[in-house]
């Protein structure tokens, strides 16, 4: 059985991971290598059996801890070639580092089937990730993007679990603290994903068969757990989905390990 879970999730700081029999992936490492460490010790996970950490795009809240983390340890770290040259220019990886560019076509990374494939975020070529586990277990995640391209739709139709992005509630941001720019940046094209937008698209994976979701990436000041996952909940009525009934969804902790979920 393969099992997904998250470090952590939120604009503070973003880790996930994918395992089955053992062996397992990491998805970004947005907090300290400490706290990484000790969150990996609490879902009884070892170090020697991470086979790859794959990274979403250069911003700090995803390669925080990353630096630390692999001058202890020569796990392979696979992004674009536009992302890794940037960690490297920026010294955010050792010397030493085993970095591995990966690319739109599946590729083994360890054993699991990785593809990457594009979101669109202010970053410098932002990418999100569909994994196939050893046993064929199919899941996708996508946790910085402005809007569902038709690229991150068709990754992720047809997985058995799928994160997404839940970042921020409208009414909460354009009525926040936040100035004006930061407001549009969130909300625009190349920001990230409101609870609307992910609740609309849950619905349409739903309606494919896919039944565990994921809420991830929830903003602090502009969001809470209980008004995404109510989001999600009013737009799957709509359309006679029961969740709890007819699917899980699950909202990732922000400082915190959530517990695994299979599939």
């Amino acid at each position: 059985m393969a099992r997904f879970s998250t470090l952590y999730s939120g604009s503070s700081g973003n880790s996930a991971v994918i395992e089955e029999d053992g062996k397992y992936l990491l998805i970004d490492m947005g907090k300290s290598c400490r706290m990484t460490n000790n969150s990996l010790k609490e879902l009884g996970l070892d170090v020697a059996d991470l086979q790859g950490i794959l990274v979403t795009h250069e911003h700090i809240d995803h390669i925080s801890g990353l630096k630390v983390f692999l001058k202890k340890s020569l796990v392979p770290v696979y992004s674009s070639g536009a992302t890794l040259d940037v960690l490297t220019v920026k010294d955010q990886v050792p010397v030493s580092a085993n970095l591995q560019e990966i690319g739109k076509t599946q590729q083994s990374v360890g054993d699991f089937g990785v593809t990457a494939f594009s979101t669109s975020h202010d970053a410098m070529d932002c990418h999100g990730y569909r994994i196939v586990t050893p046993k064929g277990k199919t899941m996708c995640i996508a946790t910085d993007l402005g809007y569902v391209s038709h690229e991150v739709h068709t990754a992720m139709s047809g997985s058995d679990l799928v994160a997404l992005e839940s970042n921020y509630d409208p009414s909460m941001l354009q009525n926040g603290a936040y100035p004006y720019s930061l407001k549009m940046r969130i909300a625009g094209k190349r920001g990230h994903l409101s609870n609307q937008e992910c609740a609309g698209k849950i619905v349409e994976l739903a309606k494919q068969g896919c039944d565990k979701f994921w809420l991830c990436h929830l903003s602090y000041q502009n969001n809470t757990p209980f008004a995404a996952k109510q989001t999600v909940a009013n737009y799957l009525e709509k359309v006679g989905i029961e969740m709890g009934e007819d699917v899980q969804v699950r909202v990732a902790r922000r400082d915190m390990v959530s517990d695994w979920m299979e599939f």
